[in-house]
C-alpha cells in the first residue's frame, strides 16, 4: 500500500487527508494519507523514519518556508517562491531517499485567476505577506500582472494599509486576499482596504474558502467587482501535487 501525508500544525480539519482518502477509495487506488501534526519541523525526521512507504507529503502551515531544508532539491517555481507545499519521495543511488520541493499551490492559483483577467487587470495588491503570498507574487507575474504586496506594518517592498490612496485603488484592479482575516468562525473580520473606492473594474480573489463567501468578497460585489474565493485553487492545487506523486 502506497502511503502519503500532510505535515503542519496545528492539522485540525485538513482537506487534504478527506479529499485524498475519499480519492483513493472511489477510484481504487491501494494507498492512504495521514496527518502527521507535528509541533516542531524537527520532527520531519521521525515522520520519515517511522514511515519507510511514503511516496509523498503536502505541507501547510507553518512548515512552507522551513521544511526546505530538509529536502535534496527544489523545483524552479518552488525556488522562486521559496516555499515547498508538495514533496516528492524518490529513491537515488543504492536506495538513498531522495526529496524534492515543488509548490502545487502556484498552479492551482494561475488555473483558478487565469479565466478573470481581463487586459484592465495589469497591477494587483496582495493583501498579506506570508507564504501564500509569495506563491501569489510569482503565479501573477508569469501571468503578465504586477504586484505589490500590503502588509500591516512597514517592511522592505511593501506597502502598508494606510499607504493605499484613491489613485492607487484606481491603478491596482486585481486585489488578493492571503490573509487568515474573515475565515470562519470569524466571518465578520475583513482587511482594513477603502472599500468605498472599488469598481465593477476590480476584480477580489479571496484565497480563504470557509466561508464561500467572506466580508472582503460582499464587500466587493455591493461595488459591482467580481469576487471568487479560494475553493477551486485548493482542488486545482490538490490535482497538481497528485500528478507530481505519480510522474
Amino acid at each position: 500500500m502506497q502511503k502519503y501525508g500532510l505535515i503542519g500544525y496545528p492539522l485540525g480539519h485538513s482537506f487534504s487527508k478527506t479529499y485524498f482518502n475519499q480519492k483513493f477509495e472511489a477510484e481504487k487506488i491501494d494507498a492512504k494519507y495521514l496527518n502527521f501534526e507535528i509541533p516542531n519541523i524537527k520532527e520531519i525526521k521521525t515522520v520519515l523514519r517511522e514511515n519507510p512507504e511514503l511516496k509523498g507529503l503536502n505541507v501547510t502551515i507553518p512548515y512552507k518556508e522551513q521544511v526546505i531544508s530538509y529536502l535534496d532539491e527544489l523545483d524552479e517555481d518552488a525556488r522562486l517562491i521559496g516555499a515547498v507545499n508538495v514533496i516528492k519521495f524518490t529513491k537515488g543511488l543504492f536506495g538513498k531517499l531522495k526529496l524534492k520541493g515543488y509548490n502545487s499551490d502556484i498552479i492551482g492559483f494561475k488555473q483558478s485567476i487565469e479565466p478573470l483577467l481581463k487586459e484592465t487587470h495589469r497591477k494587483a495588491l496582495i493583501l498579506g505577506t506570508g507564504g501564500a503570498s509569495k506563491a501569489v507574487f510569482q503565479g501573477l507575474k508569469q501571468l503578465g500582472v504586477g504586484s505589490t504586496l500590503v502588509s500591516r506594518k512597514p517592511k522592505e517592498f511593501c506597502i502598508t494599509y494606510e499607504e493605499i490612496t484613491p489613485k492607487t485603488m484606481e491603478q491596482y484592479t486585481v486585489i488578493i486576499n492571503t490573509t487568515p482575516l474573515g475565515m470562519f468562525p470569524n466571518v465578520n473580520e475583513c482587511p482594513n482596504i477603502p472599500y468605498d473606492l472599488l469598481t465593477p473594474n476590480h476584480l477580489l480573489y479571496d484565497l480563504l474558502y470557509n466561508p464561500d463567501e467572506t466580508l472582503f468578497m460582499k464587500k466587493g460585489k455591493e461595488k459591482g467587482a467580481v469576487v471568487k474565493n479560494g475553493l477551486e485553487m485548493l482542488l486545482l492545487q490538490a490535482f497538481a501535487a497528485w500528478e507530481i506523486w505519480q510522474r
